[in-house]
């Protein structure tokens, strides 16, 4: 049919002609941030850890997931919608978000076709002023293990364990570009193991290329604790020299010293804003 205008064609037009999805907005919430040690002496231990809640409703009732919900298509964009509903899940608010990833597979919620576009955040959460809601937890990555392109990861927040496996699988040779397809997860709902694995290697490469990581770190820090951070993220110990490198242009030093703590005092340095 042939329109005149847009008007004729608006006014014509049937939107129940299509079919129906819905969207929703999930939230991976990165954190690496110190771990008391028992011996004043020694070093905080820095661990990274991932924010869970478990789901009160079913599908997958009592499973663990990350924080996420519906867009209300009439009122709110997909930024919008992830920041509410995660104050709604957990009570954090006023973080650093950037979208990450369109999940879009057919069958990825039995409920209905949903398309989900995730979102990380990366914060310390050591400098957290309010308490969590109490169906969220962290959840510490105990350890990642990558063999043959599987990659297996392990997280933990003191009372259970998931174990989550997922295969690498090459996309795209000239742009290094990888998809995941889960090899085993009985513990979390959804995609959410796909949605993990994502941030986490999108993490790892932007730290090479980027000034992502200082949304992690307190104003001062220690050259020891930025490097521990980096190695965390990266998954792999780093030559002194080389770090120094990576990062020489993105410190300043000031005139700060560590205090109280029982080892020899370090000098203290901040993120160098331009």
């Amino acid at each position: 049919m042939e329109y005149k205008n847009e008007k004729e064609f608006l006014q014509a037009y049937d939107a129940n002609a299509f079919e129906k999805l819905s969207m929703t907005a999930d939230i991976l919430v990165i954190s690496v941030s110190n771990q008391k040690q028992d011996n004043y002496r020694k070093n905080n231990k820095k661990m990274m850890s991932v924010l869970l809640v478990k789901r009160d409703s079913y599908p997958f009732k009592d499973k663990w997931c990350l924080p996420g919900g519906f867009l209300n298509p009439k009122s709110e964009t997909l930024e919008e919608c992830a920041k509410r509903v995660l104050k709604n899940e957990t009570n954090l608010s006023d973080i650093y978000l950037e979208q990450l990833y369109t999940f879009d597979d057919v069958t990825r919620d039995p409920r209905m076709r949903i398309v989900s576009t995730a979102y990380m955040a990366l914060i310390d959460k050591n400098k957290l002023k309010t308490p969590l809601l109490k169906n969220a937890s962290w959840f510490s990555v105990i350890s990642i293990l990558e063999k043959d392109n599987i990659i297996q990861f392990t997280l933990d927040n003191g009372e259970e364990t998931i174990m989550l496996k997922v295969k690498k699988i090459l996309k795209e040779k000239t742009a290094n570009n990888y998809i995941y397809e889960t090899v085993e997860n009985k513990h979390l709902a959804f995609d959410h193991d796909l949605v993990i694995v994502t941030g986490l290697e999108r993490l790892k490469n932007k730290i090479e290329y980027t000034d992502i990581v200082f949304n992690m770190m307190p104003k001062y820090f220690t050259l020891g604790e930025l490097q521990q951070v980096y190695e965390i993220i990266l998954n792999k110990k780093l030559l002194d020299p080389a770090f120094r490198r990576i990062i020489e242009k993105k410190v300043e030093k000031t005139d700060k010293m560590t205090e109280g703590e029982g080892h020899r005092p370090s000098r203290l340095f901040k993120y160098k804003v331009y």
